[in-house]
């Protein structure tokens, strides 16, 4: 692909403004920061030159000189241009250390007097201007930056060449950009490697990813695009970021924008920018390339069906001048870049692209593509062709593939006659539950909005509000007008009300946090719709009424997914993410049935991945990943969680709820500081959209970060509000968030044992009555904390070896690790090792801690494996203080550990000492860093051991 060599990148040189470039920046700056040089390279467009100016502004600040020359192709033929952008501003500081026949060549070249030429005076040229550089180097570290090195003027390119290969051991770097082809495995840059300093780093900018492209055109200000046309500018632009953003404007200054399936507009500075050599093409092969450029998967016998006879030689042609890619193995037709082929059909006027159509409907084989050439082809309304469309978009949807449904059920609407049974509007609202189906959330709202604008049926009106409900997700309180408006429309029509009584019931339980107001209108919607005989609602209200009882510890919820499970079933809803098989695996894995769950959710997400349904995909992703981080398999979890993390992402789907749970397995087995940073943004989105129940979820997940990154303190904070809005919400199951544990163990840590044993008592009176095992254990291995902190360390030590015995076997092994964990910082503290306790029992060393490493290790489980290796490797802990170790505290100091020593917590210690909770605190703290320990642990151990027999 060739482009003109005036079209400029667009310029933005803070590195914190480059979008998806952090890779590639952390490898420049490892290079760069090490004395080394940088060869970025790339096709036109894609970001080489913003890349280049943002490195070149940070390396700036470390070098004495920078020296900066940009080549444009219109002045490549003046020669020594590029020699003098470089050293026109500094030779007179440096010309007096040089010979007189360098510093004589090289002013005439830089002047333009004299006429030097690299002929004449090549050997005093080429040692002038490393001369140059070795002088200015010896000044100080020397940056030179020289920006689309293929336009570099020859004699200058030969001149920096020289001097370059020959700068090894001076402080001089290079940072250079060079346009390459677009392929990839093109090694254009080598040849420019060759003329750098020894050992440059090259570094190909690479194609944005959609996500990166939606942040880019927002960050430039062409924001409310819906993510389908973010999408297309994506494909259209293969990620390449100026081509992406001239397509963004140009879609901003249109006045209407593509339906789905539509091309996109290609402004006219794009279409002279990758179709400057078409006119070398003859009148047919134009033509050819049209037709390729219409179809969907163009191939030569699709061309030749087409009636492109000389299909071969021309698209030859049309390869030899860059518009195709050479494709070597395969029958298929590719175009240099996705935009070649949208400029060459936008070049074309209405009655060559229904041409180009018409022939693609005779021609394909496959009976969707047939239908949307056919579709493309006709003019104004006719049925016949708006029922082929119909069916095509019902075989795309069997297919799986929902996104292409919805832009044939757009062209079948716009095809349909009115008054005509499916009408216009009915087949616009099919579209747009294929869209949700697709992910497509935004542009369902949209299509659901047109239809409201004119539609008067009730059915019609009800079915357009519900696909307004469910685009909102979780933000239900942006539509919540919405909802008186829909029960008006649907009288008393048993159906439409179930419909509605339905999403009812989501918005009692995402806004007013109701969990019994949710089953109760769960319920109703289920009776009305059985009434009306629609099964497909019945069953979504049947499995929303299942996940209500098993969160809320009814003991009907068995029953309900029994009835929500019988025939006849509805395939879609069988394995949504609402249905009934949903609730099952929710109740599996409440009832520590892993191996159950892990086949149950891996059979939905193998459906569901089937058929395209993408918000469900993202929810059994997170539901396998949860699985396997309760059976103690981080490193999958962690996978699958990040994976299901980008998907939100793309789609805008669920994003505070995958944050939320990729914060728990980024936790277990990967980065703390990424899973503080995602249970931030989970809370604040949940707040954000009022959304109560995920708000439960999510300072959950921050509660738990903060406890494994060690701030006792902040845990507390978190997991005390879940507790609170666990209460208000009405969840009982203490397995639906699992987070009891954690909040006992973090007020163990700043000793509030009596508030860290109501917690146990409370949840343990809840897990009995369920039948939660594992919740049990957990519940255990906390209490077990709590009697250590009271000086009860035999049995201690042996509930938490039963605990982690109870966990292995239920499989839980993540659980199982942190038992271990607690156990051998219970077994190493305080004594020095082989020293013995009351009793005569040797106390292990260091080694306590191999069980826990083990089974960390096993788990994949790294943050946690770091902090046993952090344990294991301190020093042994310091022999018994004798009383007078007491002597040196201060008289509050002594005050404050004389009642941790008979257990007191600090809020009893605040009370009795009439000082704030936060002063006992900083006291202990001092306490601590005086006597050499580490917790009001250590204190408690001290005074039993200070105990006469």
């Amino acid at each position: 692909m060739t482009v003109r060599g005036d079209f400029h990148e667009p310029a933005r040189p803070r590195p914190d403004l480059v979008i998806g470039r952090e890779e590639l920046f952390a490898g420049a700056r490892e290079q760069l920061s090490g004395g080394g040089s940088v060869l970025v390279h790339g096709p036109a467009g894609i970001g080489k030159s913003t890349v280049l100016r943002a490195l070149a502004a940070e390396c700036a600040e470390s070098s004495r000189t920078v020296l900066r020359c940009s080549a444009t192709e219109s002045e490549s033929h003046l020669p020594f241009l590029a020699l003098a952008d470089l050293l026109g501003l500094v030779v007179d500081q440096i010309a007096h250390r040089l010979p007189a026949p360098q510093r004589t060549a090289l002013e005439s070249a830089l002047t333009g007097r004299g006429e030097s030429t690299l002929q004449r005076d090549g050997l005093a040229l080429r040692l002038a201007v490393l001369s140059a550089f070795r002088a200015l180097a010896a000044r100080g570290p020397v940056l030179i930056v020289a920006d689309d090195l293929q336009w570099l003027d020859p004699a200058s390119a030969e001149l920096l060449g020289f001097a370059a290969r020959r700068l090894g051991g001076t402080p001089v770097r290079m940072l250079c950009a060079v346009r390459t082809e677009t392929e990839p495995q093109a090694q254009d840059h080598d040849r420019f490697l060759r003329a750098s300093v020894p050992e440059t780093l090259a570094l190909r900018v690479a194609p944005l990813a959609r996500a990166q492209v939606a942040d880019l055109l927002a960050q430039r200000g062409y924001t409310g695009l819906p993510r389908s046309t973010v999408r297309d500018i994506h494909r259209t632009s293969g990620g390449n970021p100026l081509f992406a953003l001239e397509l963004g404007r140009a879609l901003a200054e249109s006045p209407t924008r593509p339906s789905p399936g539509e091309p996109l507009p290609v402004p006219t500075s794009l279409r002279a920018l990758v179709l400057s050599r078409l006119d070398m093409l003859s009148a047919e092969a134009r033509r050819t390339l049209l037709v390729a450029s219409a179809g969907a998967r163009p191939t030569l016998a699709l061309l030749h069906a087409a009636g492109r006879e000389n299909a071969e030689a021309e698209t030859a042609s049309a390869a030899a001048l860059g518009l195709l890619a050479t494709e070597r193995d395969t029958p298929g037709i590719r175009f240099a870049h996705p935009l070649v082929s949208a400029a060459l059909y936008a070049e074309a006027d209405a009655q060559e692209r229904r041409a180009a159509h018409a022939a693609l409907s005779r021609a394909a084989s496959d009976p969707i593509e047939r239908a949307r050439h056919l579709a493309l082809a006709t003019t104004g309304t006719d049925p016949t062709v708006a029922a082929r469309l119909g069916e095509a978009a019902a075989a795309a949807r069997d297919r799986g593939a929902p996104s292409v449904a919805v832009g044939l059920g757009l062209l079948a609407a716009r095809h349909t006659p009115p008054g005509t049974v499916p009408g216009p509007d009915e087949r616009r609202l099919g579209a747009a539950e294929d869209a949700l189906t697709a992910g497509e959330t935004d542009l369902a709202r949209d299509i659901a909005r047109q239809v409201l604008s004119r539609a008067t049926a009730p059915a019609e009106r009800v079915r357009a509000w519900m696909v307004v409900v469910d685009s909102a997700g979780q933000a239900m309180s942006e539509i919540d007008a919405v909802f008186p408006q829909a029960l008006a429309d649907a009288g008393d029509d048993p159906g439409l009300v179930a419909l509605v009584r339905y999403q009812l019931g989501w918005r009692a339980l995402l806004m007013d946090g109701e969990m019994t107001k949710a089953r109760e209108e769960a319920a109703r919607s289920a009776r009305l719709a059985a009434r009306a005989g629609d099964r497909r609602t019945e069953l979504l209200a049947l499995g929303f009424q299942a996940q209500m009882e098993t969160l809320m510890g009814h003991p009907d919820a068995p029953s309900t997914i029994q009835r929500a499970m019988r025939e006849p079933q509805d395939p879609r809803v069988a394995c949504d993410h609402n249905g009934a098989g949903a609730a099952r695996f929710r109740w599996l894995i409440m009832s520590d049935r892993l191996a159950e769950a892990r086949t149950a959710i891996t059979a939905l997400l193998r459906e569901v991945q089937r058929r395209g349904m993408v918000e469900s995909e993202l929810h059994f992703l997170r539901g396998l990943a949860e699985t396997e981080l309760r059976s103690g398999h981080c490193g999958r979890a962690l996978d699958l969680a990040r994976e299901s993390l980008r998907l939100a992402r793309d789609t805008g789907i669920g994003e505070a709820a995958t944050a939320m749970f990729t914060s728990l397995a980024e936790a277990a087995g990967g980065d703390v500081d990424r899973a503080l940073a995602l249970a931030h943004e989970a809370v604040d989105r949940a707040e954000e959209d009022g959304d109560m129940v995920y708000l439960s979820r999510a300072l959950g997940a921050l509660g738990h970060a903060q406890l494994v990154a060690g701030d006792a303190s902040a845990a507390v904070r978190s997991l005390r509000r879940v507790r609170e809005l666990e209460e208000a919400l009405g969840v009982i199951d203490p397995a639906r968030g699992r987070w009891h544990g954690d909040l006992a163990e973090a007020l163990v840590r700043i000793g509030e044992t009596a508030e860290a044993q109501d917690v146990i008592d409370v949840t343990r009176r809840r897990a009995l009555r369920l039948e939660r095992e594992s919740v049990l254990a957990v519940l255990d291995r906390a209490e077990a904390l709590v009697r250590a902190a009271r000086g009860e360390q035999g049995p201690a030590e042996r509930q938490l070896a039963s605990a982690q015995d109870r966990l292995g076997k239920l499989g839980y092994g993540l659980e199982e690790a942190r038992a271990a964990y607690a156990l051998a910082g219970l077994r190493t503290f305080p004594q020095h090792p082989g020293v013995a306790r009351a009793g005569g029992t040797p106390v292990p060393g260091p080694t306590s801690y191999d069980e826990a490493a083990r089974l960390f290790r096993r788990c994949r489980a790294l943050p946690w494996l770091r902090q046993v290796e952090a344990a294991s490797a301190r020093p042994p802990a310091a022999p018994p203080l004798a009383p007078a170790a007491l002597d040196s505290l201060a008289a509050t100091e002594r005050q404050v550990a004389a009642l941790v020593m008979e257990g007191a917590t600090n809020r009893e210690i605040a009370g009795r000492l009439f000082i704030s909770v936060k002063t006992v605190e900083a006291t202990l703290t001092r306490v601590y860093r005086k006597l050499g320990i580490r917790s009001r642990v250590d204190i408690v151990r001290l005074a039993a051991e200070r105990r006469p027999d």
